[in-house]
């Protein structure tokens, strides 16, 4: 027989508590539809639809996300949203295109093959 290796998630220092989940949803967004429908003998009475959308500015900017008119967009979260950023590819986190290619990641430190010099453009 062998023996089966148990695999256990790892959880990393932004994993952890509330903390943590929140910035994981705004980071990748959440979206909640609902249909809730009150009906008595095959009669509807009430229906309700509910569509919700919580993220990010940057998220939102992303998904192309409509906010209500007279909202106030031009905030300092939204023009930062607008610029280009690209996900890293160890550690998953958005950072701004330039410096994840030219530099590396502010998170991980993870250094592409350009800034290391091992591609020429």
């Amino acid at each position: 027989m062998q023996q089966q290796e148990i695999l256990e998630p790892e959880r990393t220092e932004t994993d952890a508590g509330l903390t943590g989940a929140i910035d994981r949803i705004l980071d990748k967004g959440l979206v909640i539809n609902a249909d809730i429908i009150v009906s008595v003998a095959g009669t509807e009475l009430l229906g309700i639809k509910i569509r919700a959308a919580l993220a990010s500015f940057a998220t939102a900017a992303q998904y192309g996300l409509q906010f209500p008119s007279g909202t106030n967009i031009e905030t300092q979260a939204w023009k930062e949203a607008m610029v280009e950023k690209e996900e890293c590819p160890q550690c998953d986190k958005r950072v701004f295109v330039e410096e994840l290619l030219n530099k590396k990641c502010p998170w991980c430190g993870w250094i592409s093959a350009k800034a290391r010099g091992g591609i020429k453009v």
